[in-house]
């Protein structure tokens, strides 16, 4: 373990040293003004990066275009340092101004200290990230950053390892570039980081974490978060011994040290830089002024002596009385530094919420003059003037509230026709349209590289085509994905060596090495963070989860990180990363998973397919290569067998999203069902036949998205009746299929019966093949239940059966 020792007053000009404490300074006064904001309830809730301001000018020094942040919420005066924020965007995120050149890391789409810069142009195109200093997109849930490092660090590796990557010059100068993590003390306790930690370290990539160590997690101090209450003494085992051998390198620096600070990072990132090394530098003694956040004061919890600590070690005092001492500035100097700064905040502050103001007040002021004239031209005078004087009332308007009035005063004039309502509906037509394009839109991809915008290419058989096992299929289409394209890359759990437990990457790191065909170790999120990572670099990894049940270890990095990624930053940010695993029928417990209900309410902002064969699968994958978004593909786990034809465009044929294949004709009943479920669909169907029963089956392929054209209403028009059936449990993806056809699509119209729901048992299989048949719909249930709604139909045609 090192510890850097102060001498960097000979390579600093004083100049240079004063600016630092003038930024410091302003961010100091920014986190003050931004509390005073909250309380004054010009904003809903703060938190702010006071007292770990030095120690973020000294990593910002070492910080070079290329570079990446991957950081969580107090790093403002980073982001200041490196040029990245300004003082009045700062305050723009707090107020929540949706105007993304007002406010570009969210559009006012997440709450203060969540910055981001914007990696796309307008058209969602990458920009040139060696020419900028980058920083992904911060979350709030603690230590999620860190699976993400590893994937920012580790696409470093790949540009400077694998040569056919010399030519992205936009992504990498030979994998120069450093990841910057940055985590508060208590946040090491979560699982995340320590897995993270473990992954930078075998992975040995140029990762350099730092840990702003204050000693508490809230109210908690650091002996109820870490044992031995250092997350470095602990981590001790990981320092490498010597230049070569596998491991960290860890520094440990005082937070209110200038000097000490600019000397460690200054070897920390060099180390990172030149060497590939993982790093950590445990930031101690931080100090935190005001506190966690506006949620409460830390006078609750922290005694006198640790107060008065902490106010003599505050970093700001500790840096002015090391520039006295050294004779850098008098203290008439100093004092006016901090003067000006105060004043800078100030004007930012208020040129901040001038511009929020401004941009909600127009609207405001024309839905009180519609109102006005509705009033006027209506015979609900009283009602549409009170509506209108209560709006006008309001001190600090926000958008919702001349929305409501509106909404509000149209009730009342429900059966008016006159040119004041007309203009008032059009007005509020108009108004939701742009407050959606505000607070809804970039979900997905709006770009012309849209998943849903990639043309359909069938595949291509002749008598020639060979008849092989579904797995080879997929080894095809793998092999040629590698081929054609340098950026793409796979890892997981055996996916190297062996080729994946199923076969389907058999040979393909023989043939294109170990750094495009990786195995990993057994850690599924940072298996995720890894494939973030990347994709936010470029690069266009497919991460393996090796069975759909172990997608639980991931699938909140999925959710809170990549699911979200371009809405929060309303497409200044993407990470194509494309999410393989397998599942549904096969034995047990833990290998029969199924769990698509959670999948869908989880991981919105992400596709979610369901391929019944592996040229399905296949066809998405190349879909999904032409595309710029996230996407979850689920292969079935009992396909990898079965025997399918090799297309002969295998490396050119895509499958659309959102569109329903029918796999049957009737027209007796709609049967809706995907993956696995579409054999035992199809075997019952047959048997319904022998009964004289027809069933139209449909695959819906995807479900997120889902049926695009409404092929399952245009299916229910035809027969009046549906099935939806899958392996999930009760209530789970069947009752979002039946929602989404029946509700949204409004196929209630034509139905003559009750839609009805097939699923699994409540309960997960248990092991064995009678395990699987008692737990998951068979071909039986589906008969019996298909037989069922036909017997109501019409039960002289069709009497029970017992």
């Amino acid at each position: 373990m090192q510890t850097a020792e102060a001498s960097i007053t000979q390579r600093l000009t004083a100049e240079e040293i004063l600016n630092d404490y003038r930024i410091a300074w302003e961010s100091r006064q920014a986190s003050l003004a931004g509390r005073k904001e909250v309380f004054m309830g010009k904003a809903k809730f703060g938190i702010f990066g006071d007292g770990k301001e030095v120690a973020q000018l000294a990593m910002a020094k070492f910080f070079q275009n290329g570079d990446f942040r991957s950081g969580y919420y107090r790093d403002q005066t980073f982001m200041f340092a490196i040029g990245e924020l300004t003082l009045q965007q700062y305050f723009a995120q707090l107020y929540a101004h949706t105007n993304v050149e007002a406010e570009p890391s969210t559009a006012g789409r997440a709450m203060n200290g969540h910055f981001g810069t914007r990696l796309l142009d307008d058209e969602g195109k990458w920009k040139n990230l060696t020419e900028t200093k980058n920083s992904s997109s911060d979350i709030s849930p603690t230590a999620s950053q860190m699976p993400r490092l590893v994937g920012l660090a580790y696409a470093s590796k790949l540009y400077r390892q694998n040569p056919e990557l010399q030519n992205n010059n936009n992504f990498s100068v030979n994998g120069n570039e450093v990841a910057f993590g940055t985590i508060g003390n208590a946040s090491t306790s979560e699982g995340m980081f320590f897995e993270a930690i473990n992954a930078g370290g075998v992975l040995q990539v140029p990762m350099l974490v730092s840990v702003w160590d204050d000693g508490y997690g809230i109210s908690v101090p650091a002996e109820y978060q870490t044992t031995k209450g250092s997350i470095s003494e602990i981590l001790a085992g990981f320092q490498r011994n010597a230049e070569g051998e596998q491991g960290y390198e860890i520094f440990k620096v005082k937070g209110w040290d200038y000097a000490a600070l600019c000397e460690t990072y200054e070897a920390a990132v060099r180390v990172c830089r030149e060497q590939h090394v993982p790093v950590l530098v445990h930031v101690e003694e931080l100090t935190q002024p005001q506190g966690h956040s506006t949620s409460g004061s830390h006078e609750r919890y922290k005694s006198k002596d640790r107060l008065d600590w902490e106010a003599d070690y505050d970093c700001l005092k500790k840096m002015r009385e090391w520039i006295l001492e050294s004779g850098l500035a008098t203290t008439e100097h100093l004092d006016n530094i901090e003067s000006e700064a105060r004043e800078a905040v100030k004007i930012a502050r208020g040129n901040a919420w001038n511009a929020f103001a401004s941009d909600i007040k127009a609207d405001h002021e024309e839905a009180l003059r519609l109102l006005d004239n509705l009033a006027v031209a209506s015979e609900h005078i009283t009602e549409v003037a009170t509506i209108t004087e209560e709006l006008r009332k309001v001190g600090t308007p926000i958008r919702s509230d001349a929305v409501r009035a509106v909404r509000r005063a149209l009730r009342y004039v429900r059966d008016e026709r006159n040119q004041a309502k007309r203009e008032l509906v059009e007005w509020l037509e108009q108004t939701l349209g742009e407050n959606s394009d505000r607070f809804n839109s970039y979900l997905f991809s709006q770009s012309d590289e849209s998943a849903l915008l990639v043309e359909e290419v069938k595949p291509e058989f002749d008598d020639n085509s060979p008849v092989v096992d579904g797995r080879e299929v997929l080894q095809a289409c793998f092999d040629a994905m590698l081929a054609r394209d340098p950026r793409v890359f796979a890892i997981g759990e055996d996916v190297g060596f062996i080729g994946d437990v199923n076969q389907a990457f058999a040979g393909l790191q023989e043939k294109y090495g170990e750094i495009r065909v990786t195995d990993t170790g057994i850690r599924e999120c940072t298996i995720i963070g890894q494939g973030i990572g990347a994709a936010l670099r470029g690069l266009r990894p497919i991460t393996e989860i090796q069975y759909l049940d172990y997608l639980l270890y991931a699938i909140q990095i999925l959710s809170d990180d990549v699911a979200c990624l371009q809405y929060r930053t309303k497409g200044g940010q993407k990470a194509p990363l494309i999410v393989r695993t397998r599942g549904h029928r096969l034995e047990g417990i833990w290998h029969s998973g199924s769990p698509i209900g959670m999948i869908l309410h989880s991981i919105r902002g992400m596709h979610v397919l369901v391929p019944r064969d592996m040229t399905q699968a296949a066809g998405f994958y190349n879909t999904l290569l032409k595309s710029d978004e996230p996407a979850l593909i689920i292969e079935c786990l009992n396909g990898y067998r079965l025997k399918e034809r090799i297309p002969n465009n295998i490396s050119e044929f895509t499958v659309p999203l959102g569109k329903p294949e029918i796999l049957k004709q009737g027209d007796d009943i709609t049967i809706v069902t995907y993956g696995s479920m579409c054999r035992i669909v199809l075997e019952a169907a047959k048997q319904l036949e022998e009964f004289g029963i027809t069933a139209e089956v449909i695959d819906v392929q995807t479900l997120l998205p889902f049926d695009i054209e409404h092929v399952i209403t245009d299916s229910i028009r035809k027969t009046n009746r549906v099935l939806f059936a899958d392996e999930d449990v009760p209530g789970g993806a069947t009752a979002y299929m039946m929602q989404q056809v029946v509700d949204e699509q409004g196929a209630w119209r034509w139905l003559d019966s009750k839609p009805q729901c097939l699923s699994a048992q409540a309960h997960r299989p248990p092991y064995s093949s009678d395990g699987d048949y008692f737990s998951k719909p068979n071909a039986e249930d589906v008969f019996e239940t298909v037989y069922e709604i036909l017997n109501e139909a019409d039960p002289e045609a069709y009497p029970k059966i017992y």
